[in-house]
C-alpha cells in the first residue's frame, strides 16, 4: 500500500483511506481527515435521518475549486458491507431504467462515502423497506432560497409563517440551514400517494405568495426572484433530493446545513439575533449536539396525515 494510503478500523470494519492532508477547504485549512472525522462524529445524529434513504453524493476529488460531479449510481464503489438498493430510475438523462445505490447505515459507511470526498450528502424524502422497494414519502419539505438582495433574515420570516401553517393543519415543522444561503423547513407525514407531498406544498406556496407578493415567489423564473423567497416545493418530486441534516456543504467555509430551534428563527425575525449567526461551521455544529441533542428529531416522531389536496 502506497504511502498515500492507509488502512484503518472504524467501527468494527476495515477501510483503505487515502490522502488524509489533501486540503478539500482551502480558504479555510479543512482536509480530508477532519471531513472523515467530523462525518464519524456526527454520525449519532445524522444517521437516523439518512437511515432507509438511497444517497445521492456530491463528489469533489480535487476540492470544493475544483470540479464537481453527482453520483447515484455509487454501488459499485462500496465495500461488501455497505447497502445496496436497486431502485428505479424513471426519466433518467442517460437512459437507466433502474439505479444500484447505496443506503448509509453505519458509521463505517460515512467514513467510506467521506474517503471518496463525497462532502455532500443527498436524501430523498421517502425511504426503502427491508426489501428495497420505494415507499410513499414521508417527509415534507420546503426549500427556501432566497433572491437577490434578500438572505437567511428574509428566509426566517417565510419560515415562521411556514410553520405556523403547518401547525395549523395539525403537522409538526422543524427547521434547519441549508449550510449556503437558504433554510428548509420539513414535517414528518403521511402521504395518501407519491405526489401528495408535492401537491400540498405547491398549493402552500401558492397561498403565501399570493398573499404577500413583494415578498414570496412560487415560481422557479429567475426574472421573479430579485428581493423575494422562493418557496421550492418541487424538492417533494420524489425523483428529487435534498441535503441532509448535518451534511457538510462544498462551499469556502466547510459549512453545515444545521437544525435550529424555532426560537432562533423568531429571534432573526424580530433582529435580536444578527444572521449570520445562523451560520455554522463542523466545529459549531458538533457543540450544539452536544448541548442540545438533535433538533431535528424527524426520524422518531409523530407521523401526521396530509390534509387533502
Amino acid at each position: 500500500m502506497s504511502p498515500a494510503r492507509q488502512r484503518v478500523e472504524i467501527a468494527g470494519r476495515q477501510l483503505a483511506v487515502s490522502n488524509l492532508e489533501k486540503v478539500l477547504f482551502p480558504e479555510v485549512g479543512f482536509t480530508k481527515a477532519q471531513v472523515i472525522d467530523y462525518y464519524v462524529r456526527i454520525a449519532p445524529v445524522l444517521l437516523p435521518h439518512v437511515a432507509g434513504r438511497p444517497v445521492t453524493f456530491t463528489r469533489w476529488p480535487d476540492g470544493v475549486e475544483g470540479q464537481t460531479f453527482f453520483e447515484k449510481n455509487s454501488a459499485r464503489h462500496a465495500p461488501e458491507w455497505v447497502r445496496r438498493v436497486t431502485v428505479p430510475s424513471p426519466g433518467s438523462s442517460r437512459g437507466r431504467e433502474t439505479l444500484d445505490m447505496v443506503v448509509l447505515e453505519h458509521v463505517a459507511d460515512l467514513a467510506w462515502a467521506a474517503n471518496l470526498a463525497a462532502l455532500e450528502v443527498h436524501v430523498p424524502q421517502w425511504q426503502v423497506d427491508e426489501d428495497g422497494q420505494s415507499q410513499l414519502p414521508d417527509l415534507l419539505v420546503l426549500d427556501l432560497d432566497p433572491g437577490p438582495d434578500t438572505g437567511i433574515a428574509e428566509c426566517c420570516v417565510v419560515a415562521e409563517r411556514l410553520g405556523e401553517r403547518l401547525e395549523a393543519d395539525g403537522l409538526d415543522p422543524v427547521v434547519k440551514t441549508s449550510g449556503s444561503k437558504g433554510m428548509q423547513v420539513y414535517a414528518p407525514v403521511v402521504a395518501a400517494d407519491r405526489d401528495h407531498p408535492s401537491r400540498y406544498a405547491k398549493k402552500l406556496a401558492q397561498e403565501l405568495a399570493a398573499e404577500t407578493p413583494d415578498d414570496v415567489v412560487w415560481r422557479m423564473e429567475k426574472a421573479l426572484r430579485p428581493g423575494k423567497v422562493l418557496i421550492d416545493w418541487s424538492q417533494n418530486n420524489t425523483a428529487k433530493t435534498t441535503v441532509a441534516p448535518y451534511s457538510l456543504r462544498a462551499r469556502a467555509g466547510a459549512t453545515v446545513s444545521t437544525p435550529i430551534g424555532w426560537d432562533e428563527v423568531d429571534a432573526v425575525r424580530d433582529g435580536s439575533l444578527d444572521p449570520a449567526a445562523l451560520r455554522f461551521t463542523t466545529d459549531d455544529v458538533l457543540a450544539r449536539v452536544e448541548e442540545y441533542g438533535d433538533l431535528f428529531d424527524v426520524a422518531g416522531a409523530r407521523r401526521t396525515r396530509l390534509p387533502e389536496v
